[in-house]
């Protein structure tokens, strides 16, 4: 069993007299260097730092402890964005307690006035500055955790480059500390013209200002993706993604997947929703990943390959969408004995011979079979007419 105590800033000293008690009779406590050097001595107590890399290196370490009762010490609490969530990931939530202290979070929300229901939190501890994208709209807040002392200018610049410039952003270090300080700029543009040193423990506090991004609905414009004409078109795709039903945490393969459009606005939908996107020419692969970030989901997977074989290794899926290659032999069939129980397949089909192969699919399986046309308006001369789309056959089943 492993009790995870959480410390504020200032460490040792505000921690309350149980969480003291449980530092003092462990053999052993783990920690970063910088919380095991604020605790006092203690006779014959182990202390062992975090190993580096943190992932990697945490399973030889906890194999070393034996039946020891351990301590790991955290920064405030250790569920937000910290170590605990590693260690129940690793060894189960029976055998990790967790001690917390005030989060870092719910001081930047005190320092700002800002309730938790009117805020969003994303934490870029260890992971992409482009998951901020998703979260900008006008008029909402949104509190970063910075990942270290560049994690201010990356999200000023941005703010600059998704057009939130005038951003109102205010710079929270070392809450909680004697060092605690609020840096305010009126605007990103401010922060950037003055790189003074910015703290490495912090949460950046945006009030948002700028334009609408597109919503999580599905549906973003054509013109959202960078794109060779290999794209699911707005239409179909959001009838596609009302049937793949984005759920939290589920995982979808994207297969053919173009410009990437309908994996990403899965991802979109929620943030535990994830996704594989399956692409065999190199170029759009590496356009979807440009398209995934400039979005606010950069850990979208892209696979660049063809399947059926690319398929082999993935994460089962509960959703797929196939977009292209359905008649290559071998890919609905894997990806019907891929999906999970409870899981959706669609599939679109523009040839004769996917239509075939669909309707075929359809007798077979059931399902739902359904076509789709979509006109938009036009000039013709002096006037405005409809002008049609390809029809596309769409092959919807339910597990």
């Amino acid at each position: 069993m492993i009790t995870v105590v959480g410390t504020g800033a200032d460490g040792w000293e505000g921690l309350a007299p149980p969480a003291r008690g449980l530092v003092e009779s462990a053999a052993v406590v783990l920690g970063g260097r910088r919380h095991l050097d604020l605790l006092p001595p203690v006779p014959g107590q182990r202390r062992e730092p975090w190993p580096s890399p943190l992932r990697e290196g945490l399973p030889a370490l906890l194999d070393s402890l034996g039946d020891e009762d351990v301590v790991a010490l955290a920064s405030g609490d250790p569920l937000v964005s910290g170590i605990a969530t590693t260690l129940v990931d690793l060894l189960g939530a029976d055998r990790v307690a967790v001690v917390p202290a005030v989060s870092s979070v719910a001081l930047a929300r005190a320092a700002m006035r800002w309730p938790a229901e009117s805020c969003a939190v994303v934490s870029v501890v260890g992971r992409d500055v482009d998951l901020v994208r998703r979260e900008l709209a006008p008029g909402r807040r949104v509190l970063v955790l910075a990942s270290d002392e560049r994690t201010p200018a990356e999200v000023a610049r941005l703010l600059l480059e998704t057009g939130y410039a005038d951003s109102a952003v205010t710079v929270l270090g070392d809450l909680g500390g004697e060092q605690e300080q609020h840096l305010s700029f009126a605007s990103a543009r401010e922060l950037l013209d003055h790189p003074d040193p910015q703290p490495r423990l912090a949460i950046v506090a945006i009030a948002c200002s700028g334009p609408h991004r597109g919503g999580w609905v599905a549906g973003l414009p054509d013109e959202a993706f960078e794109h060779d004409g290999q794209l699911t078109k707005r239409d179909l795709r959001a009838s596609a993604l009302a049937r793949l039903a984005p759920t939290p945490g589920d995982h979808l393969w994207d297969v053919g997947a173009g410009a990437g459009s309908v994996g990403i606005e899965w991802m979109r939908a929620h943030p535990s929703c994830s996704a594989t996107a399956v692409e065999a020419d190199t170029d759009r692969a590496a356009r979807i990943a440009r398209n995934a970030s400039a979005l606010g989901v950069p850990g979208l997977s892209v696979v660049s390959g063809r399947a059926p074989d690319a398929l082999a290794g993935l994460p089962a899926p509960d959703a797929v969408f196939v977009g292209g290659g359905a008649t290559r032999p071998g890919v609905l069939d894997t990806c019907l004995a891929a999906l999970r129980p409870g899981g959706r397949l669609v599939v679109h089909g523009v040839t004769l011979e996917t239509e075939q192969l669909l309707a075929e699919s359809y007798r077979a399986h059931g399902g739902e079979l359904t076509r789709l046309s979509v006109e938009t308006a036009a000039p013709i001369g002096g006037f405005t007419g409809w002008t049609p789309a390809r029809g596309v056959t769409q092959w919807t089943l339910h597990r």
